[in-house]
């Protein structure tokens, strides 16, 4: 039996739209002649998912990470290619597939906001067909979890963004899917609403070996989440592989930043290592070899007066802002990031 939940051959969606001139006569004017412009959003896009694993999907704003979040979930249908998820096309819009999913998207709601969440609850419980005791064991479970025992009966208008988003999370997952959509769940969220959520993301996959896909701007997500990253550039795939061999795109060089408890002259051994001064020359941010990192601290531990150091924590930060703001860079690694 295969292992594969989702399998994507040279998906394809295009939008077509017409322009129109400005004012009463422009408006007549593309009644009789239509000048239309069709733009591919995802163009020839392939992927297999195997049962239990999170992917990363990641890129810039406009790349089609959400289009292919919304042809993956049946929002929208492909305009060319195939997409089957648990052998199910998602455009057919079938009970079967829709009871095994869920859509979790950080800047849409699906809970009424003048009732309290509990009722939306119960009627999520008829809507996918969850018998009592099924549905208290599930609910108990997250609502334990997630922190929000004492929040059920609220209105969900009364709670604050990151309570809200913990409801919504309980909605989607309360029929206990078998693929799960994130889009952008902690967007909006502080740091610690930020890290609930991914807590209970990892809880809620460990306990139940769901296969997850998330888009994410937060790196901390895409951190703490997923072992595997895809990469789409202009509606294409540019990566599919292990985190680790993304972080390395741009060589295994880490960044390291000292203080110093004075000002520190010109240091040619520094200097030598791409150094970026602040203005007062008391701080200072190099660029090591990974296999010189132990070598090159300890002598600037030795010639300086060090007061505090530390090494980038998230190297794919870095990647993700360098391809976003130059991706000439992409282009020029393709080669690599395809090895």
């Amino acid at each position: 039996m295969s292992n594969k939940v989702i399998e994507v051959t040279n998906l394809t969606k295009q939008f077509k739209s017409y322009k129109k001139k400005p004012g009463i006569k422009g408006s007549i004017q593309s009644f009789f002649n239509r000048e239309y412009t069709t733009k591919k959003a995802v163009e020839d896009f392939n992927l297999e998912i195997n049962k239990g694993e999170i992917i990363g999907l990641l890129g810039p704003n406009g790349a089609g990470k959400t289009t292919l979040m919304k042809m993956f979930t049946g929002i929208i249908v492909p305009s060319a290619g195939e997409l089957t998820i648990n052998g199910h096309r998602p455009w057919e819009r079938k009970k079967e597939f829709k009871k095994k999913i869920a859509l979790v998207m950080g800047q849409k709601s699906q809970l009424w906001w003048d009732i309290p969440a509990m009722d939306s609850f119960l009627l999520l419980q008829k809507f996918y067909e969850l018998n009592d005791e099924e549905f208290k064991v599930r609910l108990d479970y997250m609502a334990e979890l997630l922190g929000v025992v004492d929040l059920l009966h609220v209105h969900v208008r009364k709670l604050s963004l990151g309570e809200r988003m913990k409801m919504e999370l309980m909605a989607s997952l309360l029929h206990n899917p078998d693929v799960i959509f994130l889009d952008e769940p902690t967007i909006g969220l502080d740091l610690v609403a930020q890290e609930n959520i991914r807590e209970f993301v990892l809880d809620f996959h460990k306990k139940n070996g769901t296969t997850i896909i998330i888009t994410s701007h937060y790196m901390a997500d895409v951190q703490a989440l997923c072992k595997r990253l895809v990469l789409i550039f202009d509606g294409t795939k540019a990566y599919d592989g292990p985190l680790e061999r993304f972080e390395k795109i741009l060589g295994n060089e880490k960044t390291v930043s000292f203080s110093f408890s004075e000002e520190i002259e010109k240091c040619n051994f520094i200097d030598g290592y791409d150094a970026k001064w602040n203005e007062c020359r008391n701080q200072v941010d190099i660029r090591v070899p990974e296999e010189n990192l132990r070598e090159v601290s300890k002598k600037i531990l030795d010639l300086h007066p060090v007061i505090e150091f530390n090494t980038e924590k998230m190297p794919i930060e870095r990647v993700m802002k360098t391809l976003m703001t130059n991706p000439e860079v992409l282009r020029q690694q393709r080669e690599n990031i395809s090895s």
